[in-house]
């Protein structure tokens, strides 16, 4: 299974970005952007890749340990960003992001405990990403349309381990599916 642990947003902040996004797509230049479903919103943790399927269960009883020690934090979607000079936009986190940084760290532990190899590590910079660009646009006017963007703020109150489902049609255009196949709760009562 190609997996991943994440922080999903709540539907309602996922629309306050959707709306955002579709004011984004209205730009000059949004139409040389693939823009990512609302279906794939999430902050990642860590990614995982292709995790055997024995590992699966120690992972998950890892992570579990993980999200136990790590207490509900706020959180909301602020500003954003580029990578790769406009090869990908995306939306920020604000908060108490430290306390996310420190739950992407937990994560990662937890995957290296369970037998998988996570390679080097590298720093987690929290990052929800919007769009993508094959060859890389001018994304001065997105990134500084994003950088006004916030959201509502809500509690983080769970870790959800991902499973990503990568396109097998062939058909362009078409986005990975992301299916949460389990959820630990943050804090002691998790």
């Amino acid at each position: 299974m190609r997996l991943f642990a994440a922080v999903l947003p709540p539907e309602d902040v996922v629309a306050e970005l959707a709306a955002e996004v579709a004011a984004l797509k209205t730009l000059p230049g949004a139409d040389g952007l693939r823009w990512t479903g609302q279906p794939g919103w999430h902050f990642t943790l860590a990614f995982y890749g292709e995790v055997d399927d024995e590992l699966v269960p120690a992972l998950t009883e890892r992570l579990g340990r993980a999200a136990s020690r790590t207490e509900p934090f706020a959180l909301a979607l602020g500003g954003g960003g580029q990578f790769g000079r406009g090869r990908a936009l995306w939306a920020g986190a604000d908060g108490d992001v430290r306390a996310l940084g420190v739950l992407a760290g937990r994560a990662e532990a937890a995957a290296r405990k369970a037998g998988i190899d996570m390679g080097e590590h590298r720093r987690y910079k929290p990052h929800l990403t919007v769009a993508r660009s094959r060859d890389g646009i001018d994304a001065r006017p997105f990134v500084a349309r994003l950088r006004a963007f916030r959201s509502r703020t809500w509690t983080v109150a769970e870790l959800a381990l991902v499973r990503s489902n990568l396109p097998v049609s062939g058909v362009p255009g078409e986005q990975p599916r992301y299916e949460a196949v389990a959820r630990r709760a943050l804090g002691a009562a998790g």
